[in-house]
C-alpha cells in the first residue's frame, strides 16, 4: 500500500490520465459537498481516503484497501470523506471495456470461472482488495516510468487485474459486462439509449423492446442494476445535463429546462431544487468543482 500511495502521488494529474490507455490516477485534497455525476464503467481502487456514493436509495462506502466496480455508467451522488492537502484521497482507476472482459471469458478453461449468481447484479459493488490485486496494480503503475516496456507488458498486467476481479467476490458484476446476452448487458443497452435520448419522452415498453426484454423483466432488471425506474433514471440525466448547461447559460433558466425535456418551467425548477438543494437561478451562480471524468474514482 505504501508504494501504491507513492506512485499515485507521483503520477496524479488534473485530468487523471496516464500514458497507459484506460488507466487513471486520482488525487483529491479536499472534501467538497456531494456532487451528482456519472460513475463511468470502471474499477476504482482506493489507496488512501474514503468516498461515499449514493445510487438511488443505495449507499456505497469504500476506503483504503477496497475497490468499487461500476459495470454500467450510472448517475450517482458522491463525496470524499476527510480529504485534506496533508492527507489526500488517492485512487487508481481502470476503465472496464466489455470487449476486454469478453476476451477474458473466452480464454478461460472449463471450470475456471465461478458459477453465475442468480438474477441481475447491481451496477455498483464494493469489496476488499486482495494482496494479489494490489500487487498487480502496483506493477502496472510502475510501467508509467518504463516507456520501453509499456506497450508489451501493460496489456498483460491489465488482463491479470481483470482476471483477479472477474474471479473475485464481485466477479459476477464484471463477468456479466462481457456477456452479450446477460441481464446487465441488456440494461446497459437501455441506459445508453436513455442517455442519448434523455430530452424526449418515451414509453417503457419501447425501451424494453429495444433492450431485448419483456416489460416485466426489463423493469425488474433495470431496478436491480440502477436502483431506479427508467423514468427516474431519465430525470437524473436531464437534471445533470441541465446543471452543466446552466454553467454557461445562467440567465436562460426556461431555455435550459426546455432543452433537457421540461415543458413546464415550474416543474423544472421544482425538480432541480429537490435534486440539488437550490433552485436553478441560484445554483447557476455558485462556484462548483470541475466535473470528474469518473465519479467512482476517489
Amino acid at each position: 500500500m505504501e508504494e501504491l500511495r507513492r506512485l499515485l502521488n507521483r503520477h496524479a494529474r488534473p485530468d487523471m490520465t496516464t500514458p497507459i490507455d484506460g488507466v487513471l490516477v486520482s488525487r483529491v485534497d479536499r472534501s467538497d459537498p456531494a456532487e451528482t455525476s456519472m460513475s463511468g464503467t470502471v474499477l476504482a481502487v482506493i489507496a488512501q481516503g474514503e468516498k461515499r456514493l449514493a445510487l438511488g436509495d443505495r449507499v456505497y462506502d469504500y476506503r483504503a484497501g477496497q475497490y468499487l466496480v461500476a459495470s454500467v455508467d450510472l448517475p450517482v451522488t458522491g463525496r470524499f470523506v476527510g480529504a485534506t492537502r496533508e492527507e489526500p484521497a488517492l485512487g487508481f482507476g481502470l476503465v472496464l471495456r466489455p470487449e476486454a472482459v469478453a476476451e477474458l471469458l473466452l480464454a478461460a478453461g472449463p471450470g475456471d470461472l465461478p458459477r453465475e449468481p442468480a438474477g441481475t447484479p447491481s451496477g455498483l459493488a464494493v469489496s476488499d482488495a486482495s494482496a494479489e490485486l494490489l500487487d498487480a496494480v502496483v506493477r502496472l503503475l510502475r510501467l508509467i516510468e518504463r516507456p520501453r516496456d509499456r506497450a508489451v507488458l501493460a496489456p498483460l498486467v491489465i488482463k491479470e487485474i481483470l482476471w483477479l476481479v472477474a474471479t473475485g467476490p464481485q466477479g459476477g458484476v464484471v463477468r456479466q459486462l462481457g456477456l452479450a446476452d446477460s441481464g446487465l448487458s441488456h440494461v446497459a443497452r437501455a441506459v445508453r439509449w436513455i442517455r442519448e435520448h434523455y430530452a424526449q419522452p418515451f414509453r417503457v415498453e419501447e425501451v424494453a423492446r429495444l433492450s431485448g426484454m419483456s416489460v416485466s423483466a426489463f423493469y425488474r432488471n433495470f431496478q436491480a442494476v440502477t436502483a431506479m425506474s427508467p423514468i427516474q433514471f431519465q430525470k437524473q440525466i436531464r437534471l445533470q445535463e441541465a446543471r452543466l448547461l446552466l454553467a454557461t447559460r445562467p440567465g436562460d433558466i426556461a431555455g435550459v429546462g426546455h432543452r433537457v425535456g421540461y415543458d413546464s418551467p415550474s416543474q423544472f425548477s421544482r425538480e432541480y431544487r429537490r435534486q440539488f438543494g437550490t433552485p436553478p437561478s441560484q445554483d447557476a451562480t455558485l462556484p462548483r468543482p470541475a466535473p470528474r471524468t469518473m465519479a467512482a474514482l476517489p
